[in-house]
């Protein structure tokens, strides 16, 4: 499966963005889609993911209240609407699939890692 995420950029502190990630190549596109992120110097650390049956959702306790992921099932294509944004929201931010059906929070559930979008934050 390949995505392609997108939708990052440059935004001050307390404003919006929304990424997407659409999933293509293959008829099965896993069990869900998660989104992770990277800042500089820190480990790659679980964001939101949710479930492409039954819509199930996961937050990080970082995000929750802030952040919203959504699915479009029709497209293939997960959204991460992010308000509320901090500069330590700042990274780069990944998505990937789900293809094992595993526990949402762990990076090794996923495969197919898309290339990472930019989020930028200024206070």
């Amino acid at each position: 499966v390949q995505l392609q995420a997108s939708g990052g950029g440059l935004v001050q502190a307390g404003g919006s963005l929304r990424l997407s990630c659409a999933a293509s190549g293959r008829t099965f596109v896993g069990y869900g889609m998660g989104w992770f992120r990277q800042a500089p110097g820190k480990e790659r650390e679980f964001v939101a993911a949710i479930r492409w049956s039954g819509g199930r959702t996961y937050y990080a306790d970082s995000v929750k209240g802030r952040f919203t992921i959504s699915r479009a099932y029709a497209t293939n294509t997960v959204y991460l609407q992010m308000n509320s944004l901090k500069p330590e929201d700042a990274a780069v931010y990944y998505c990937a699939a789900d293809l094992k059906g595993g526990v949402p929070q762990i990076s090794t559930t996923y495969g197919g890692w898309g290339q990472g979008t930019l989020v930028t934050v200024s206070s």
